[in-house]
């Protein structure tokens, strides 16, 4: 039996939050539509975040009321505390994520408070979407380093997840921010959070800043974890690390899965067409290479 491994895209919450220029809703809804129709079956929607901080995602309520929801498609959104979640369960959500880090500097500089702080701000979220029947995600960010404290240790993120998955959420998202991770540094991590999330609970968010992402994956895969984040075309950065590129393309990742005998369920023609519609709208390069080739190869052919 074919190994499923399930992706989670980013790019319209993650992949477009920090663009200087507004995206207008029908883009982001339009290129929503294109990768549910490319085969991907778990695609970020918005975040419920305060526009002062992150404007690009004040439109997250239209962008879901303008959606073609289709069966089978989850559409999660990010919400970072109460007020948030209340705006997002008005909005009809089915899935909400919380983001928090293993790094206490970069905990207080991304969402104004200590590790601590952000696990106790973020249980009556958990609890009340949960008894509202709505799915909660975790996300840990920082787990392989961080822009001001350098390495991050495993045991640290541990303990973050296992806070994560007590409270009640069904995945935790084991982000590296910052795209400094290596293969044996990957295997170190995992094997220190597997001893307190089972491994089927635990997904691989990872950046390419350094170019070893699909590797990371790779090595993510070796050790058990089924569930893979990424960015169509690349899309992303963080805002508070600076020089790191976006989440790893979500062609790239999809290409390596196809050549790994792995089923995804995404159409990688399709998934290139979804990245080139949304690099074209945004003025952005497309960072994908394996997108850009099937383009590239598309363009050239005859007829």
């Amino acid at each position: 039996m074919t190994r499923r491994i399930r992706i989670v895209e980013v790019g319209p919450r993650d992949g477009l939050q920090n663009e200087p220029a507004a995206v207008p809703t029908a883009t982001r809804v339009a290129l929503i539509g294109r990768l549910a129709d490319a085969g991907l079956r778990v695609i970020e929607a918005g975040a419920f975040v305060s526009p002062k901080w992150v404007p690009q995602m004040a439109d997250s309520a239209q962008v879901l009321a303008a959606l073609d929801r289709r069966p089978g498609v989850a559409y999660p959104v990010l919400v970072p505390n109460e007020k948030g979640l209340e705006a997002a369960i008005a909005a009809g959500v089915e899935e909400v994520a919380v983001f928090g880090a293993a790094s206490e500097t970069f905990s207080r500089k991304n969402i104004n408070c200590s590790i601590a702080e952000s696990l106790e701000r973020f249980r009556p979220v958990v609890s009340r979407a949960l008894g509202a029947g709505i799915r909660v995600r975790g996300y840990v960010s920082c787990v392989l380093g961080c822009p001001y404290e350098g390495a991050v240790a495993p045991d640290t993120v541990a303990g973050v997840a296992a806070e994560l998955a007590t409270m009640g959420c069904y995945e935790i998202s084991l982000g590296d921010t910052i795209g400094v991770g290596t293969p044996s540094a990957v295997a170190r991590l995992i094997a220190a959070v597997e001893h307190h999330v089972p491994i089927d609970r635990l997904a691989a968010h990872f950046h390419d800043t350094y170019g070893q992402a699909l590797v990371n994956i790779h090595v993510a895969l070796q050790n058990g974890i089924d569930v893979v984040d990424s960015s169509v075309a690349g899309l992303g950065g963080c805002p508070f690390a600076k020089g790191a590129t976006g989440n790893v393309a979500t062609e790239d990742v999809v290409y390596m899965l196809d050549g790994l005998g792995y089923d995804s369920g995404v159409d990688i023609a399709a998934l290139a067409r979804a990245g080139d519609f949304i690099t074209q709208a945004i003025g952005r390069p497309n960072r994908s290479r394996a997108g850009s080739a099937l383009l590239a190869k598309a363009a050239a052919a005859p007829g």
